[in-house]
C-alpha cells in the first residue's frame, strides 16, 4: 500500500529515546524545556511565548478556553478546517461561523473573512491549508483592524513561511500539531504560540492544572514547602513530555530535509500530472510564500471523483479528501448562507500520498495510475 502519510523516524529518534529511558526522566522535564526552545528559535519568538503540549487538539481547546468564550460569542473559521477547531468553538459555549474558501487552495481570504464577521466575533481561526500560508498577511490586518482575536491553527504549517516570517506567527495565538501524520511527528504532541506575554504565562498554567508554580521535585530547591498548592484558577494536564520532546528535537532538526524531499515530491507530481485532462493540481505559491507541503491535492468532475479514489484504493493506492466542510456537519448548527466554493471544493478534491518515504517510483507509479482512472471514468461517465 502506497500510503497518504507515513512518519519518518529512525536511528536518531530511536537513541534520543534511549537517552531519555538512561536518564529515567520521562514526564515534563529539561527535554521539553530545551524543545520549547528550539521551536521557538524555529520561528524566531522568545520561548516564554510556546509551550510543548500533548496535542494540537490540546493548543486549539486552550486558545478558546484563554479567551473566555461564552454564550453570545462568535467566531469565524473556514469550512474546510479540521473538526478540533470547531469542538473547541463549540464547547466553550460559542458558536462557530463557518466562511468561504477559494475554491482552488481552500484557504479563506480577507473577503471570505470579513464577510462572516457579526457584532460578536470575538475571534478567528484560520487553518492554512495544506501548509500553504494563504492569505494570513491580510487576514491578521482585518483582525487587527477589527479588533478580533486571530488563532492561527498552523497544524500543516511548520515549516511555512511569508516574506520569511514563520506562519503562526501573523496572529495573537497559534498551534502546531506533531500527531503520526504530521510533518515533523513526536508519536502525538504539539506547540502552542502566545503573542502577549502576561497571556502565555496564563496559558503554560492553564496547561498544567493551573499551577503558578509546580509542586514537584524541580522546585524543591526553590521553594520553602514546595508541596503546598497555588492556583489561581482551575485548569487540567496537557502538557507535553520529555519522551516526546526527544523525538520533536530529532524531527526538528531533520525538517530542512524532511521538507526538502516533500518539495521534490510536489514538484514530480507537478511534471507527472501537467496538462492531464480535466484534472486541476494546486496553484502555484504565490511570491515570498514558502510551504511546507502537508498535502498535494488534485481536483476533477465531481461525478468521477469518489470512483477515481475506489479505483486507486483497489490498486493499492491510499487517497482521501481532507478536510470535509464543516458547516455540512448538523453538530455545529450552521444556518447562514450557502458556501459555494467550500461545496464545490469537497466535491472535487482529492489529497495524493505525499510523504518523504516515497520514492520517485512511488510518485510515478501514482500519477499514472491516477491518471489512467480518471480517463477511464470520464469515458464511463460520458457514455
Amino acid at each position: 500500500m502506497i500510503n497518504l502519510f507515513q512518519p519518518q523516524v529512525g536511528a536518531e529518534e530511536l537513541d534520543a529515546v534511549a537517552q531519555v529511558f538512561n536518564d529515567r526522566w520521562l514526564g515534563h522535564g529539561p527535554r521539553t524545556q530545551a524543545f520549547e526552545a528550539a521551536f521557538a528559535e524555529h520561528l524566531g519568538v522568545g520561548p516564554e511565548h510556546v509551550v510543548f503540549l500533548n496535542s494540537g487538539t490540546s493548543g486549539l481547546f486552550l486558545a478558546t478556553e484563554s479567551l473566555g468564550l461564552t454564550a453570545g460569542d462568535d467566531v469565524v473559521l473556514p469550512s474546510p478546517s479540521f473538526l478540533a477547531a470547531a469542538n473547541a468553538i463549540a464547547t466553550s459555549g460559542a458558536r462557530p461561523v463557518f466562511c468561504d474558501v477559494d475554491p482552488r487552495t481552500l484557504n479563506p481570504t480577507r473577503e471570505d473573512i470579513e464577510a462572516a464577521l457579526t457584532e460578536n466575533t470575538r475571534a478567528v481561526i484560520v487553518l492554512h491549508y495544506g501548509g500553504h500560508p494563504g492569505d494570513i498577511i491580510r487576514i491578521a490586518e482585518l483582525c487587527r483592524e477589527r479588533g478580533v482575536t486571530l488563532i492561527e491553527d498552523a497544524a500543516c504549517s511548520v515549516a511555512s513561511r511569508v516574506g520569511g516570517r514563520a506562519a503562526g506567527t501573523f496572529g495573537d495565538l497559534a498551534m502546531w500539531s506533531f500527531d503520526a501524520m504530521k510533518v515533523l511527528v513526536t508519536g502525538d504532541g504539539g506547540m502552542i504560540y502566545v503573542k502577549d506575554p502576561a497571556q502565555a504565562a496564563r496559558v503554560r498554567r492553564l496547561a498544567y492544572h493551573g499551577l503558578a508554580q509546580p509542586s514537584g521535585f524541580g522546585y524543591a530547591k526553590v521553594s520553602a514547602r514546595w508541596w503546598e498548592l497555588d492556583i489561581p484558577e482551575p485548569g487540567r494536564r496537557v502538557i507535553g513530555n520529555d519522551l516526546t520532546a526527544a523525538i520533536g528535537a530529532v524531527q526538528l532538526r531533520r525538517l530542512p530535509e524532511l521538507v526538502a524531499r516533500r518539495r521534490d515530491i510536489v514538484a514530480l507530481y507537478d511534471r507527472e500530472l501537467a496538462d492531464t485532462e480535466a484534472l486541476l493540481t494546486p496553484p502555484p505559491l504565490p511570491a515570498g510564500h514558502t510551504s511546507t507541503h502537508y498535502f498535494y491535492w488534485v481536483q476533477m468532475d465531481p461525478r468521477i471523483r469518489d470512483q477515481v479514489a475506489s479505483d486507486l484504493l483497489a490498486d493499492g493506492i491510499y487517497t482521501t479528501f481532507r478536510y470535509a466542510p464543516l458547516h455540512k456537519v448538523p453538530a455545529y448548527g450552521h444556518t447562514g448562507p450557502e458556501l459555494p466554493a467550500s461545496d464545490w471544493a469537497a466535491d472535487r478534491t482529492l489529497c495524493l500520498p505525499l510523504h518523504p518515504g516515497l520514492s520517485d517510483t512511488d510518485v510515478a507509479t501514482v500519477a499514472a495510475r491516477l491518471r489512467a482512472a480518471v480517463a477511464r471514468r470520464r469515458t464511463e461517465s460520458a457514455a
